[in-house]
């Protein structure tokens, strides 16, 4: 093929989406094949596929050209709350949100098909991660604990449903996670007397399907309320499990009235998605005392770990330290720090840490490492199984922690003074747990989760506003361009009719980047003469 055969080619093509995409897209119908395999011109679920290794196989954007990523375009949604979703990609639409708002915009052009603003209500306004899609259909956690389920072409409303009581101090943010007929959903909330727990929705009905509790029936002896599930999970289709991380245990910062570890707060579990039966679960912080959640994304990397074909689970916990699982049984593989970490006695034969008791929150303070925010957080990090690297925002931190005993057996019961912090973008070797290389990203720390793809390119963001594309191999900045403000979602990417796109935000702007058409036909061109 010529490269002007080729080169008309791409202007029929960019025609074409300028007469038909805008206000004629295809019909959003992701069935359960596509959330299994999504192709390159998709990206269906939070995490791009059920892994949560956000890693692309696509190529076009490369080390060698990476220095001439442009903005394709940029969609400004007029609200003051921050983007803190990852944007879905189906049939070239691209779907975000903000707390009570969703957007559909053409994913070519950035031209808005339309917007969904749900009424006002009340509930924490914190953020929101995103929408779900089935078979044509959105699903969107609402501020006060509500879903609703619209469909996908015009954004109307199918149906609303309640999944939590903002009366007693429940809230929602998270993106639901659909596994075959199952919308899955977490809870938020920070007070006491309040039970974390995932609930399964028919997705045509709205009907509840099945409820796991993360923390024990009301009145049991000694136990704990809290283990929230805000983030949403992975699946693994050959074992049938759904993975899910949970939250901390209240009261938080004093321990006295809820002795022993607190299962299933702070813990990794798998889960039947059919019937929400446990299968395991692994404690990531036994006996929480410093608001360490565990519900960071427990990503699913299958291969060799020390020279056994493994099924694997890896998570970065908030808490300090880096885990991998086998996730077929949830028993330890590795357990190790990822940075300063000072609240521990080490770590007991089955990959558990092991608290030490001098380090929980007194009335004279405690040093403690990390701070109250965690070594990571929300954000997501990402795996490339080629470098061998598990690739997180992290956060270096020390604090001083307070027990405050005049607050009693309730909420918060304590007090968290950050000393210092700085932000880091950290490449673990999964198979070790040292730090092959780390990238400063600013003394306050990023917001921006992580994306890496096939050719070797690192997506994320600093706490300046710059989004950064990084060498894989070894952490050096190849590109960057300014936002403005700092990132607080996770990159996605996808390719559409030959031209690959990276997405990211920055306050209440969505940025698509892309390579000049010019540069696309001229390496399409060169691949040709090979």
């Amino acid at each position: 093929m010529t490269l002007l055969r080729h080169m008309l080619m791409l202007a029929v093509g960019v025609l074409f989406s300028l007469v038909v995409h805008p206000h004629s897209l295809a019909a959003q119908n992701v069935d359960a094949a596509e959330l299994l395999h999504p192709p390159t011109d998709s990206w269906p679920s939070y995490h791009g596929d059920y892994s949560g290794k956000r890693h692309s196989h696509l190529t076009q954007i490369t080390p060698q050209n990476v220095a001439n990523l442009g903005l394709a375009w940029a969609f400004q949604t007029g609200q003051t709350a921050l983007i803190k979703s990852s944007p879905l990609l189906v049939d070239g639409m691209v779907y975000f949100t903000v707390p009570e708002n969703i957007w559909a915009v053409d994913a070519r052009s950035g031209h808005m098909i339309w917007h969904y603003t749900h009424p006002p209500t009340t509930g924490d306004h914190i953020g929101n991660r995103g929408v779900g899609i089935y078979k044509g259909w959105l699903y969107f956690m609402t501020p006060d604990g509500h879903l609703v389920s619209l469909n996908a072409k015009d954004g109307t409303v199918r149906w609303e449903i309640l999944i939590a009581d903002v009366t007693k101090g429940y809230w929602t943010t998270m993106a639901p996670l659909v596994v075959n007929d199952h919308v899955i959903v977490g809870v938020s909330g920070d007070f006491d007397n309040l039970t974390g727990y995932l609930r399964s929705i028919d997705p045509d009905t709205g009907r509840t399907q099945w409820q796991w509790n993360s923390t024990p029936p009301a009145g049991t002896p000694n136990s704990t309320t809290g283990g929230m599930t805000w983030i949403t999970g992975t699946y693994d289709p050959a074992l049938n499990l759904v993975y899910w991380g949970t939250g901390n245990p209240t009261p938080v910062l004093n321990g006295s009235t809820r002795p022993g570890d607190d299962l299933y707060t702070c813990s990794i579990v798998a889960l039947n998605p059919d019937t929400g039966k446990l299968a395991w679960g692994f404690q990531v912080s036994p006996h929480d005392t410093h608001d360490w959640d565990a519900v960071e994304t427990p990503v699913l990397v299958d291969g060799n770990f020390r020279g056994q074909s493994r099924k694997m689970l890896m998570q970065a916990s908030r808490n300090g330290l880096f885990f991998v699982l086998d996730r077929t049984n949830g028993k330890s593989l590795l357990t190790v720090p990822y940075g300063p970490v000072n609240w521990t006695l080490g770590v007991d034969k089955d990959g558990h840490p092991i608290p030490n008791p001098l380090k929980e929150p007194a009335p004279d303070g405690r040093f403690i490492a990390p701070d109250e925010g965690g070594l990571t957080n929300y954000r997501s990090p990402s795996v490339d199984t080629k470098e061998g690297l598990f690739i997180v925002d992290a956060h270096l931190s020390y604090s001083l922690y307070f027990a405050k005993p005049a607050d009693g057996n309730y909420g918060w019961a304590g007090a968290d003074y950050g000393l210092w912090g700085k932000g880091v973008i950290e490449a673990i070797d999964y198979q070790t747990g040292k730090i092959r290389w780390s990238h400063e990203v600013g003394e306050g720390g990023a917001g921006a989760g992580v994306l890496t793809t096939d050719s070797g390119l690192t997506f994320t963001g600093d706490a300046y506003g710059n989004v950064l594309a990084l060498d894989t191999s070894n952490g050096k900045t190849l590109w960057h361009a300014g936002t403005g403000v700092a990132m607080q979602s996770s990159p996605t990417t996808y390719e559409l009719d030959g031209r690959q796109y990276a997405l990211t935000s920055s306050g209440g702007v969505m940025f698509a980047w892309s390579l000049p058409q010019n540069a696309i036909a001229a390496k399409y061109s060169a691949t040709q003469a090979q």
